[in-house]
């Protein structure tokens, strides 16, 4: 398993000039998911901006960015709802927002959520281009985009906000950015209680890095100048010959592409060179060549990754008093918790009670399976330990919250790096083919965001 790849980046290629032809196929499909929504909508008397801005969770945020916490709804059954159970990172910015421009605060929460989800799309592009090209980053950002419950991304809710800061994050780690990838996953940790997968990924690359330059500065024969200031890039890449016309000729070849000559030490899994990825470009595996970023910027980098989720649940266990685990205590007030799957099985058997509901039930399970078959694929490709481990804790949390059964789907939208050998299939196939699929998906996902965001409860 590794986490940090060692493909050179084009110079003459800048990230987000190649992001381009992505951001604009994901604005596209979020404007007809939207224009869709607005129709939807005015049919049935609603208002589609109310319904991204002012309902639901959208409420709640607003509330405590323009009243701070201590709200609470006390219900019938005893249950108390209280707004200690939303981070605060989205009121922080909303409040922000709205004293520095003529915006309300769901105003504010609308911009930020429009923003960042143009973030999140540009950090997916910048991972899945990292690892498997620039091909593979266009199609996973228009997958993320026609997702099902992709309306969800132009809500002002935190899922656009985590996924861009989680991205980004795990960006950093890939290309030797510890200090980066600490402090975005900092601030991934106040945005969403997920945030705990950010840093489980910051921290797993950081025990990786530690423990292979052990290895390598105790192995036989190993070179005493190996790990010496500069004989590594600070992200932990070989020194790069610049040629002429502005290419980059990495450790691996011309940008950062190996040749494909099989090496000594480079075979994977059945004798298959880790130089000749299948579905995508020439990779080494990630951080197979060099531990990274300095020692003490790797540990900076792990030491600031805990800082926001933990400060925040501490902050709420000493507001309450009800110490370290004060936050557990408002989350069972909203009678959410981690039960390991236990009550969402019994959730998905109880729709096996009559035949329309049975229809339901395999649904969900064809669902979840999905997503185990697609988890390990990510693990049998050997996607780098970062986005694996991100990914496993992120539908941890998600599968087995013991409540909210309607909203999984929305909670495991930051699961991004599960796109990534549906990304890299489209990416292999032929343009029409690739061009059918996508709009087929979007036309779908924008029906199915109205369908949802017009019904009787939260997404």
């Amino acid at each position: 398993m590794s986490d940090l790849d060692t493909r050179a980046v084009p110079a003459g290629a800048p990230l987000l000039r190649r992001a381009a032809p992505a951001l604009l196929g994901y604005a596209a499909v979020r404007a007809l998911g939207l224009a869709v929504l607005a129709g939807w909508s005015a049919a049935r008397g609603k208002s589609a901006y109310t319904l991204l801005t002012a309902r639901w969770d959208s409420l709640w945020y607003t509330r405590v960015a323009e009243l701070g916490y201590g709200y609470e709804v006390r219900l019938p059954n005893g249950d108390v709802h209280s707004n200690l159970a939303f981070f605060p990172l989205l009121p922080w910015l909303e409040r922000l927002l709205h004293a520095v421009a003529p915006l309300s605060y769901a105003d504010a929460g609308f911009v930020v959520s429009l923003l960042a989800s143009l973030a999140a799309a540009a950090g997916i592009f910048a991972v899945a281009d990292r690892l498997y090209g620039s091909r593979a980053g266009f199609f996973a950002v228009l997958l993320w985009a026609v997702l099902p419950v992709g309306i969800v991304q132009s809500m002002a809710y935190s899922e656009s906000l985590f996924t861009a800061l989680a991205a980004w994050s795990l960006y950093a780690v890939l290309t030797g950015r510890w200090v980066s990838a600490g402090l975005l996953a900092a601030l991934a940790g106040l945005t969403r209680p997920v945030g705990a997968a950010v840093v489980a990924a910051v921290w797993t690359a950081g025990v990786i890095s530690f423990v292979r330059e052990r290895g390598a500065r105790h192995a036989p024969g190993a070179h005493p100048d190996a790990h010496a200031p500069g004989a590594h890039r600070p992200d932990g890449h070989a020194p790069d010959t610049h040629r002429p016309d502005g290419r980059t000729l990495g450790a691996h070849g011309l940008d950062g592409h190996t040749s494909g000559t099989r090496t000594p030490g480079t075979h994977g899994p059945g004798g298959r060179s880790h130089a000749q990825a299948p579905g995508g470009p020439a990779v080494a595996p990630a951080g197979s060549s060099a531990p990274g970023a300095p020692a003490w910027r790797r540990a900076l980098g792990m030491l600031l990754a805990p800082l926001g989720a933990a400060g925040y649940v501490l902050w709420v266990g000493h507001r309450t008093g009800a110490g370290p685990l004060g936050y557990l205590d408002v989350q069972a007030g909203w009678r959410n918790g981690f039960d390991g799957g236990y009550a969402f099985a019994r959730f998905v058997a109880g729709r096996f009670t009559s035949f329309p509901s049975a229809l339901a039930g395999l649904g969900l399970i064809a669902g979840v399976a999905l997503l185990i078959w697609l988890y390990v694929t990510c693990v049998r490709r050997r996607q780098p330990a970062a986005p694996l481990v991100y990914t496993g804790v992120v539908l941890a949390l998600a599968l087995c919250a013991s409540s909210y059964f309607g909203s999984k789907p929305r909670l495991l939208m930051p699961a991004f790096p599960l796109l990534l050998p549906l990304a890299r299939a489209l990416a292999r196939s032929r343009p029409p083919v690739a061009a059918l699929v996508t709009a087929v998906l979007a036309g779908a996902a924008a029906v199915y965001g109205a369908f949802w965001l017009n019904g009787s409860g939260p997404p």
